[in-house]
């Protein structure tokens, strides 16, 4: 291994499957950029320890459901290294409310007194963002940096070395990420997304929370608790 994929905090089946990313030109850009921004006192979120969350707490094999986001958000204690979600004692932001409208509308789940989707992470949940970082109150500052080709990966190993898995894309940016991914191995749910401005437009009614778990059953799997407790 080498000194770089060494000092990558990064869960080991994880590392196992993305080492050589690590080495290549396009990730060698990406870190030096992240270390310009830095040197610039620039706000990063989320930070250095939660950038690759979303992985280390849904191991590659334990893998069974994938959210695609955009970025993180921007806003202060917000990002945590997972898609929608935020940390506990923040505000949930417009559209994890909508997704929590809609999983109640659902399953007749009660919404939580949090934004904390650390619980589904550890069921195999996997809440991937496009591009793991960006500037503080600057919202997609990051894109084009690399991010999105290291997270394409992702898709890649996913679609590639597993079967069964359900892709939840909603808006058409997770939708045109999520295109190459074979329907006939996995279950691809599309719907706009639950962003305000969209979610009247489809995402609420989709059931796609049901289905998943529907579908999850069919193939033997454990279904996801999409109840978030309170804390």
């Amino acid at each position: 291994m080498s000194e770089i994929q060494d000092r990558i905090k990064l869960e080991s089946s994880w590392k196992n499957e993305l080492r050589e990313e690590f080495e290549k030109e396009y990730m060698q850009q990406l870190r030096a950029f992240l270390i310009q921004e830095k040197e610039k006192r620039k706000k990063i979120y989320p930070t250095g320890k939660e950038i690759f969350n979303a992985l280390n707490l849904t191991p590659f094999n334990q893998v069974k459901v994938i959210i695609l986001g955009q970025d993180p958000y921007h806003g202060p204690n917000q990002a945590h290294g997972l898609c929608f979600s935020v940390k506990t004692g923040v505000p949930q932001p417009p559209s994890l409310k909508n997704i929590f409208q809609e999983i109640q509308s659902d399953l007749g789940l009660q919404p939580p007194n949090h934004g904390c989707l650390i619980h589904w992470s550890q069921q195999g949940v996997l809440l991937l963002n496009s591009v793991l970082t960006v500037e503080a109150s600057r919202a997609g500052s990051h894109q084009g940096k690399g991010w999105e080709i290291f997270t394409d990966k992702i898709i890649e190993i996913l679609n590639n070395k597993k079967t069964g898995l359900v892709f939840l894309l909603w808006g058409s940016y997770a939708q045109k990420k999520g295109q190459f991914i074979d329907q006939k191995k996995h279950l691809v749910l599309t719907s706009p997304h639950p962003s305000p401005l969209s979610a009247h437009r489809g995402f609420f009614g989709n059931r796609q929370f049901s289905n998943t778990n529907l579908y999850l059953n069919k193939q033997l799997k454990q279904e996801i608790e999409w109840l978030v407790p309170s804390i």
